[in-house]
């Protein structure tokens, strides 16, 4: 049987993570390899329950230690429920953020220590890190701009509610887990269009898949 491969796409608000997934999944398929979309947090019933409670706007205040527990609870049940299983099957995995989006929107955005979040990544996937990492990058008011359009009719949730300064965090530490980890992380220039993303992409995967790209 041929190995599963962990695929995660990572980038800020409005970036085309959605857009790109579907398209990297249908490419991936007509080279013969079985895909799962999946999405963090959620992917499994209970994940995505975690996720209404993470996403929700409302009178009382999420504390950034409490945003990360839930998003590690789950995160912890989606890889056991969906990832692994996956995986042990051969299949492709393709999820819209991973563990590099709590170093971002949670250490950089809410400035909770690297050491926190490494310790729950520990706990919860110890051998357990993505074979590739996409990081759509683009300049913050580019992608606030796009994720205005998205969310005109039922407005941004909690996350997307936040102020500029913190979108401005959550890059600058996206860029630097890439430039720590260059051989997993590999920034695409997500500002270019549509098709350009997907064959920088789809170059990225080539090795993995065993194609020109």
């Amino acid at each position: 049987m041929a190995r599963g491969r962990f695929i995660t796409i990572e980038g800020g608000e409005g970036v085309g993570k959605t857009t790109q997934i579907t398209r990297i999944a249908r490419w991936l398929e007509a080279q013969g390899c079985t895909v799962v979309v999946t999405r963090e947090p959620g992917g499994t019933p209970r994940a995505e329950n975690l996720r209404e409670i993470l996403l929700a706007r409302g009178d009382e205040a999420m504390p950034a230690s409490c945003e990360l527990l839930l998003i590690f609870a789950a995160r912890a049940t989606h890889l056991a429920n969906l990832i692994e299983p996956a995986l042990a099957r051969g299949e492709w995995v393709l999820c819209d953020r991973f563990t590099d989006a709590s170093y971002a929107y949670q250490g950089g955005g809410r400035a909770i220590p690297e050491t926190h979040i490494d310790a729950l990544a520990t706990f919860v996937h110890p051998r357990r890190q993505p074979d590739l990492t996409l990081l759509l990058d683009a300049p913050v008011e580019t992608g606030l701009a796009r994720a205005r359009v998205r969310d005109a009719t039922g407005g941004p949730d909690r996350f997307g509610a936040e102020r500029r300064e913190f979108f401005e965090r959550v890059r600058r530490a996206y860029l630097a887990r890439a430039r720590h980890e260059p051989a997993r992380i590999r920034v695409i220039d997500a500002t270019s269009d549509a098709d350009a993303v997907e064959q920088a992409i789809r170059a990225a995967l080539a090795p993995l898949v065993g194609t020109p790209g």
